[in-house]
């Protein structure tokens, strides 16, 4: 008797349960599980539209195949979205940390600054993101309006290595350095939840970690990267994962929009094949990427 009375409370706290989590499951069932099935099963058929239904007509790997050869923008736009990506990763966290590590810091001002450096995760939509950095003009006219890069249209970067006398650099490095100079409003822009998660980091620190440093003489060049860097490194894999996903999904991403206007012209089958090799590739990146990473990461269980 005992043991059932048990059993019944154990399925009520279940059921409380179930319940909790019931209408998040039904959410993604209906508005996730549901249309990722369609989405690929799109991929692999010829999709018409006809009324009140979608006649399909399995095509194979055809619409693969046709996006990667015979699409005149999906493989180029895939490709700098990959190279991209690949440096501004790096970019974002690296000053993500920088800015979290002075965050954290006690000094006049502070829940001001932390609320600026958040300020673009409150507003960060894709309208109000173009309109800020330049890809759309304030009237919202194709042929007219201010857009706001043009106050950044000077050559500071270059102005300011000929005052620091640095010349004769490489097309290349040249390049490199006024793609940095040129999206640092992208890369500031993009840090907000990084920086966040940073603090949280940071402000986990025992501080028993840093008397110890202090005792030891530890200098603050010591103290960051044999006490500070350890102890978040399992999040710096985390920011890497939420970035590179951020900078996949952005609205201003080539790719999306590509995809986007394949769906809006009707061509189903070839938007969802696009999206599945798009899906396909970020796996890939974030899995070989993570394997990588994990082997410089420090847990407080090892």
């Amino acid at each position: 008797m005992a043991d059932r009375k048990k059993l019944s409370y154990a399925s009520k706290k279940s059921l409380y349960g179930y319940g909790f989590i019931g209408l998040w499951l039904l959410g993604t069932l209906i508005f996730f599980l549901i249309p990722l099935v369609k989405s690929l099963w799109y991929s692999f058929n010829e999709v018409s539209i006809d009324t009140g239904s979608m006649i399909t007509e399995w095509a194979g790997f055809d619409k693969y195949k046709g996006v990667l050869t015979a699409d005149p923008y999906y493989t180029e736009y895939l490709r700098d979205t990959l190279i991209e990506t690949a440096w501004k990763t790096p970019m974002i966290l690296i000053f993500s940390l920088f800015i979290a590590v002075i965050l954290n810091q006690k000094f006049r001002g502070r829940v001001i600054a932390r609320a600026v450096f958040f300020l673009p995760v409150i507003i960060a939509t894709g309208p109000v993101y173009k309109i800020i950095s330049g890809d759309m003009n304030t009237t919202g006219n194709a042929g007219g309006g201010m857009q706001f890069s043009t106050m950044f249209s000077i050559d500071l970067m270059g102005e300011l290595l000929q005052f620091l006398g640095i010349y004769g650099l490489s097309d290349r490095m040249s390049d490199m350095i006024s793609a940095i100079a040129d999206n640092v409003f992208s890369i500031v822009w993009s840090s907000g939840i990084q920086i966040l998660l940073f603090l949280g980091a940071l402000q986990n620190i025992p501080p028993s970690a840093k008397e110890a440093a202090e005792l030891e003489g530890a200098t603050a060049w010591e103290y960051f990267w044999k006490i500070t860097f350890p102890y978040v490194s399992p999040f710096i894999l985390a920011n890497f994962i939420f970035t590179v996903i951020d900078s996949f999904t952005s609205p201003t991403n080539k790719v999306m929009e590509r995809i986007l206007a394949m769906g809006s012209d009707w061509k189903f089958g070839e938007a969802a094949a696009m999206a599945w090799i798009y899906f396909g590739t970020i796996l890939a990146a974030i899995g070989m990427i993570s394997f990588a990473a994990s082997r410089f990461i420090y847990y407080e269980t090892d």
